[in-house]
């Protein structure tokens, strides 16, 4: 009754064309607003350390890299002119040997220190046909300094060490936590490095 009591008053009171607005406007506020939008479905589970999202190197496109929730994350950046940069191979390597036990091995070139000038085509194609790499690379960006992209600024902050060369690396256990950080120097094939990588693995 009180619902056409309200209909009543405002079709005597209210020009037609706008009868539609009062009547939204006399509907309490908690009517007039659209429920929120749920969170993304990937957030549910996962760490804080992987809500990041970044174009891909080949197309450019957005990645989440959510994805990679509940797996041993090694997070290395590159640079194609580098003394360093043969270890692309042994990354493969290391990738494609325990890609079924859980590790990916996730690249950021940067020209951060002056050795990555090409476009992301340029070098997606460099990575390819040198190396074979065909572990998740992602766009160039920086990776250290106020310009880090977000993931490294993290990375940095958790472990008390930002890159200081190309291909240092970080790993990420299956919990979202920063196991280890290790300098350039270290090959992906060294028995220590393995070691943890592997004990981080488990049985899984």
């Amino acid at each position: 009754m009180r619902t056409l009591f309200l209909l009543s008053t405002l079709w005597r009171c209210t020009p037609a064309v706008s009868l539609v607005a009062a009547l939204f406007t006399a509907l309490p506020a908690s009517a007039q607003t659209p429920p929120a939008a749920p969170a993304p479905a990937e957030a549910a589970g996962c760490p804080a350390i992987l809500q990041h999202t970044f174009p891909r190197l080949q197309d450019e496109k957005p990645q989440t890299l959510c994805q990679y929730s509940g797996k041993v994350v090694l997070v290395v950046n590159t640079a194609s002119f580098c003394g360093f940069t043969p270890q692309y191979k042994g990354l493969e390597a290391l990738d494609l040997k325990y890609r079924n036990r859980g590790l990916v091995v996730l690249g950021f070139p940067s020209n951060d220190f002056s050795q990555e000038s090409g476009s992301n085509k340029e070098i997606a194609d460099f990575c390819e046909s040198t190396f074979g790499v065909k572990f998740p690379m992602f766009a160039k960006s920086s990776v250290r300094g106020t310009d880090a992209n977000p993931l490294f600024k993290q990375l940095a902050q958790a472990s008390g060490t930002t890159p200081k060369w190309n291909f240092y690396k970080y790993l990420i256990g299956r919990d979202g936590k920063v196991v280890q950080a290790w300098s350039s120097m270290t090959a992906p094939d060294e028995n220590g490095f393995v070691n943890v990588i592997e004990k981080q693995l488990g049985t899984n």
